[in-house]
């Protein structure tokens, strides 16, 4: 929480880096300190066949807040990736998502996290649990072609050949 005279950037000053989050609309609120909040105005695209939050928008939201917490503890260039989440919904998310992240342990290459998400009449739509492991990022945009030429020739394609 910040005390009212500790000026706060705007929401759109902070940011996730993923194309598919930003398509979605998310928007990172804080992240510092081993915490997070994001929020998620819903749109038509968000909704299900009910007209509430799609459980799969809810679980991307989860999933960010706690990658963006544990994130929050690492070192300039690493980032993390999901091993394992586990989410229950409590009911249908309506308005405005908020997601709330933080780390509960970290060790030097995973952190376990928990968080939650509510709506924008404070209702309890989801608690998640995960297990985030840091990583160096990767090469964005390394080109596979080039990777596959380095090969051994006669060699068969492996897990990291894309």
């Amino acid at each position: 929480m910040s005390d009212s005279t500790t000026p706060q950037p705007p929401e759109q000053d902070l940011m996730l880096e993923s194309p598919f989050v930003d398509h979605l609309g998310v928007r990172l609120v804080a992240a510092a300190d081993g915490s997070s909040e994001l929020a998620l105005t819903l749109t038509e695209p968000h909704l299900n066949t009910w007209q509430v939050a799609h459980g799969g928008v809810t679980m991307t939201l989860a999933d960010v807040a706690l990658a963006t917490a544990a994130r929050s503890l690492a070192d300039e260039g690493v980032g993390v990736v999901t091993v394992e989440m586990k989410v229950n919904f409590m009911q249908p998310g309506r308005g405005e998502l908020r997601a709330f992240g933080r780390v509960l342990h970290r060790s030097t290459t995973m952190a376990y996290c928990e968080g939650e998400v509510r709506d924008s009449a404070g209702h309890f739509v989801a608690k998640a649990l995960g297990t985030f492991k840091y990583m160096r990022r990767l090469a964005v945009g390394r080109d596979v072609h080039e990777q596959r030429k380095r090969r051994a020739p006669g060699a068969k394609p492996g897990p990291s050949d894309g």
